[in-house]
């Protein structure tokens, strides 16, 4: 995995026009690894591996069972993907990644709350499509044959945490913040291995997955273009707590002080 460290703003945006059509994933830390929130939180209070895909199961379970109380359609539950993804979406432990199409929706959620050097990972998104990148352990494993959005694929492929896989996509029906979002979730196949260790095992002429690191000396400026063009809290989660989030920003803007090319 290649790490691109960058200076200022302006490089920022150069180098994303390089990555059209790639996915990215905005972290605060850079030191960070790109891991599902499930990942570390089992790494964290669960010390015997072995148990992860029964308590991962479980998990699952549970949401399914009781989650119906306060769901105007309990059917989205029968679909794996969205019931991962609700659960992802009001805090559960989850294997997915969230990451976005938009490289500047990723530095915000990298910028938004640093102090330290903050990460954007871009994952070759069109390569995995074309599946030009193909797991060396399980080549037949295409994105369409992993795909679980099908019926019993999240359980075939997924929860058994046996195959050195990913698949990228968003469920069949998107909810208002991942359409915010420019969202789409990443989906590990093993949860006991960072991201780029997985994309390690696959075969690809093309990179598969980069490291932006963002200094913050340049969090002003990316902040304030940011806040131009609309990328804030209250736009990437339109509810109330949005709202309420972008608030913070407003702090840092003084409207006096802005000036284009700052």
């Amino acid at each position: 995995m290649e790490t691109k460290v960058i200076s200022n703003w302006s490089a920022f945006v150069d180098l994303c026009s390089s990555l059209d059509g790639w996915a990215f994933r905005g972290q605060q830390d850079a030191r960070w690894h790109l891991q599902s929130s499930l990942s570390r939180y089992l790494l964290a209070y669960v010390s015997d591996r072995a148990e992860w895909p029964a308590r991962e199961a479980r998990a699952i379970r549970i949401f399914r069972r009781k989650a119906h109380n306060y769901l105007a359609n309990p059917e989205l539950l029968n679909d794996d993907l969205r019931c991962l993804s609700l659960m992802q979406h009001h805090g559960a432990p989850t294997r997915l990644l969230d990451f976005t199409k938009s490289p500047f929706v990723a530095a915000f959620f990298a910028l938004e709350r640093t102090t330290t050097d903050a990460a954007i990972f871009a994952l070759n998104t069109p390569a995995l499509w074309r599946n030009s990148a193909r797991p060396k352990s399980a080549p037949m494993l295409t994105r369409d044959e992993l795909d679980p959005r099908v019926k019993g694929n999240l359980e075939k492929y997924f929860l058994s945490n046996e195959n050195e896989v990913i698949w990228f996509g968003e469920p069949s029906e998107m909810d208002g913040r991942l359409i915010a979002q420019s969202g789409t979730f990443v989906v590990p196949g093993v949860i006991d291995r960072p991201l780029h260790e997985i994309l390690d095992g696959y075969e690809s002429d093309a990179e598969l997955l980069r490291k932006i690191v963002l200094p913050p000396v340049l969090r002003s400026d990316a902040m304030r273009w940011l806040y131009r063009m609309n990328i804030t809290n209250a736009s990437l989660f339109p509810d109330l707590d949005g709202l309420a989030k972008s608030i913070a920003v407003e702090l840092e803007m003084v409207w006096p002080s802005l000036t284009f090319g700052s």
